[in-house]
């Protein structure tokens, strides 16, 4: 293939169109390719290239017309694909997000063709009709599965083999066997783009005049047709899905596409009943779980502008939109908006460029927002919308600060007596519970009681996580797991293995020996793995099929459950220990969120919240439900520090698998640091996760005032020094995680 092009390319004048392929490769920059005789390519364009020895997709990035290089060295386009050509906006955006983040071009191109087969000509699934005429074989008496399958068949309409084995109650077999008999056709199926709205139904929801008001405004936001931000700030229960529904309404009549953000997955199960209910159609889906089939028609459908709202995770972002009105970042504070692998970005912030690119509105919505909106607030940098109250009047939750130090759980137990009778009476009340733990498991260490001997990763600096739903532990960082062992791989002791700490599976232990007839249920990530297991245990929880739940964060928000009563804190103190200086805000955000699960119904809910340090800003602001008076003195501390949103930070990570040569580098880069007034450098330390992966990492943290170029320092400062490439080097501008 090589030697073929060059020779096409080597018979082509100097001339010659050229056009310049971006590849969805870790490079900086774009490759020439020679056009070849008949092919017309403009800017946007999907085309197929040759890399090295691979074939690849690229986007024409520019027209090239450099002719101080030989087309004899330059390779010819090989295919132009038939999608629709990417938008100028959306390569904007991609050089917009490169340049931020300091990552490569190409890597950020590879968040927007993350899905290679919609390349390829489609394989459509097979479906199933009757025949023009049957044949002339046919039996003069047909086995019932057979005629009902003929009947089912009767009104023409093609149906995939799946649809007639579940309708019908026969076997796949069966269909086979017609098929090969005449007796059925087999026609391929075209599956239409998800999410084609033609029509917006009208809302029907009786409104405050709080909702009213800030739909209104949303209403109107969309109307304009240009760029501007909003925050949706509304306590736990207040309708801001219902209200900002009313904002996607006004874009679809407008014919435009829009994108609803997400940070969980496990939130668009009870998301999905209501935007179908709203709107009559379930939106299209974009996560890590969805199949590669359906990835496929949705990008398709995103890109030709057919499919009209996504909701998907933080990389939803990335999909070539053919016209986008509207974005909306739901739970807009969430930490799991940034993205910690490859290209480090926060979804939240890039959301807003993207929406200043395309000049459109964006709607931020959150019971508990970030410290750095609530900032651009009262800079009025974005508009506020406010819903003070919960909808139809349901009140929020009374607040129990249970101290630990006086009111302590008894040995080997983590429920204190507070909250076993709290349990006990909303179980007699035929009311729901939950418990909530932030942390998987059975237990986050465990060791011999012999030898002292303690379960670590062999790769990672991290202590194995006793999980006894799987008989197995595990480390939640690289994914090594083995089987519990009955002996201690140190001394050989047998039966002298102790669990330290609580997980929820150690909770649930401890719950059904206090409530032995309560149903429980764990909702974890480890255990319910999937988005059909955790919609099937939402139903469940909506059925009244659990008294307890026992949940991790994946249950502390977004969810709405009218029997649920009473809400539990195990260990409100766990997101506050190590350096991490949004500790506080962060406990703050999920505790408030887990505890806006109780009392959403009629009935009015409990919060009990156990640490062993009541006197804690963040608890005392938990219990008396002030929000802002937390982000006051929040704010106050940031900005006496000159931390984010008053200053700025990045990080730089290096890790590789030789310490000794890797603190050397780290030296070295120190001595090249830049000085400055406005800028400080802190480092080279370990990381809090020294050891991981198999590689040892050190950290850097860079710290400077708001008007700083900070991406021009830190290229200036690296450019001095060559990074060996057994290293590997990571930058994070604006990190969220100090790990």
């Amino acid at each position: 293939m090589q030697q073929s092009n060059q020779k096409q390319a080597s018979l082509l004048p100097d001339t010659a169109l050229r056009v310049q392929v971006l590849v969805p490769y870790p490079v900086a920059h774009v490759y020439d390719y020679i056009v070849p005789e008949g092919m017309v390519l403009s800017v946007g364009d999907y085309v197929k290239v040759s890399l090295g020895k691979k074939d690849t997709v690229g986007v024409v990035w520019s027209l090239a017309e450099d002719k101080k290089l030989d087309p004899a060295r330059l390779k010819s386009v090989q295919q132009k694909y038939d999608c629709p050509p990417m938008p100028k906006i959306q390569r904007q955006f991609i050089e917009w997000v490169a340049r931020y983040t300091m990552a490569d071009m190409g890597s950020v191109l590879k968040m927007s063709v993350s899905v290679p087969d919609v390349f390829q000509p489609p394989k459509p699934p097979q479906a199933y009709i009757l025949p023009d005429t049957l044949p002339d074989t046919l039996p003069d008496k047909i086995s019932v599965p057979r005629q009902k399958i003929l009947d089912f068949l009767s009104d023409a309409v093609p149906r995939r083999a799946a649809e007639i084995v579940r309708q019908v109650g026969c076997s796949a077999s069966v269909i086979r066997a017609m098929a090969v008999a005449g007796q059925l056709k087999s026609v391929p199926l075209l599956i239409p783009a998800p999410c084609r709205i033609t029509e917006v139904p009208k809302n029907t929801l009786v409104f405050s005049e709080s909702q009213r008001q800030a739909a209104d405004s949303l209403i109107q936001l969309v109307a304009a047709k240009k760029y501007d931000a909003a925050l949706l700030d509304g306590v736990t229960g207040a309708g801001k899905t219902e209200v900002y529904f009313e904002a996607v309404a006004e874009a679809l009549r407008q014919g435009r596409q829009v994108l609803i953000l997400l940070p969980e997955i496990s939130l668009s199960a009870q998301f999905l009943d209501r935007f179908n209910r709203r709107f009559g159609i379930a939106p299209a889906i974009w996560h890590s779980e969805v199949s590669q089939a359906k990835r496929r028609r949705t990008w398709l459908g995103v890109a030709e502008g057919k499919t009209k709202v996504i909701v998907g995770a933080r990389s939803a972002l990335f999909l070539p939109y053919a016209d986008l009105g509207l974005i909306i970042v739901d739970e807009e504070h969430d930490a799991s908006y940034k993205q910690e692998e490859g290209v480090l970005y926060h979804a939240r912030d890039m959301a807003i460029v993207r929406a200043s690119l395309g000049n459109i509105p964006i709607v931020l919505v959150s019971a508990t927002p970030a410290l750095e909106t609530m900032h651009n607030v009262k800079q009025e940098k974005y508009r506020y919308l406010h819903l003070p109250s919960r909808h139809a009047g349901a009140a929020m939750p009374e607040m129990h600060v249970i101290d630990l130090k006086t009111t302590p759980t008894g040995r080997g137990l983590f429920l204190s007596p507070t909250l076993q009778q709290a349990l006990k009476e909303t179980f007699a009340a035929r009311e729901q519970s939950l418990l909530f733990l932030n942390r998987r498991g059975y237990a986050p260490l465990t060791l011999c009681r012999t030898c002292g001997y303690r379960f670590q990763c062999p790769s990672c600096s991290a202590w194995l996580v006793e999980h006894r739903h799987y008989a197995r532990m595990q480390c939640h960082h690289c994914g090594y797991s083995h089987k519990i062992p009955k002996s201690c791989p140190e001394c050989a002791t047998e039966d002298s293995l102790a669990s330290c700490g609580p997980g929820v599976e150690r909770i649930q232990e401890e719950v059904q020996a206090l409530i032995p007839e309560a149903r429980t249920l764990i909702l974890a990530s480890d255990i319910v793995t999937s988005q059909k297991m955790i919609s099937d245990a939402v139903h469940q929880i909506e059925e009244r099929k659990v008294d307890i739940i026992i949940g991790t964060q994946i249950i502390a928000k977004g969810h709405h459950f009218p029997s649920l009563t009473c809400v539990g804190v195990v260990d409100a103190d766990l997101g506050l220990a190590g350096g991490d200086l949004r500790a506080g805000e962060r406990t703050f955000q999920l505790l408030h969120q887990v505890s806006g699960r109780a009392g959403r119904g009629e009935k009015p809910g409990h919060v009990y919240i156990q640490t062993y340090m009541p006197e804690l800003s963040v608890i005392c602001a938990l219990a008396a439900n002030d929000r802002d008076k937390f982000l006051e003195a929040e704010a106050r501390e940031r900005e006496k520090a000159g931390l984010p949103p008053y200053g700025r930070l990045a990080a730089l990570i290096i890790s590789g698998k030789d310490e000794v040569k890797l603190d050397l580098f780290c030296r070295t880069l120190a001595q090249k640091a830049p000085r400055f007034d406005d800028v400080r450098i802190l480092g080279p330390v370990s990381a809090p996760m020294a050891f991981l992966r198999g590689k040892h990492r050190r950290r850097f943290l860079v710290k400077t005032g708001k008007s700083v170029a900070l991406q021009k320092l830190l290229a200036e400062w690296l450019s001095s020094v060559k990074v060996p490439g057994a290293f590997q080097l990571k930058i994070d501008i604006d990190p969220q995680s100090f790990n």
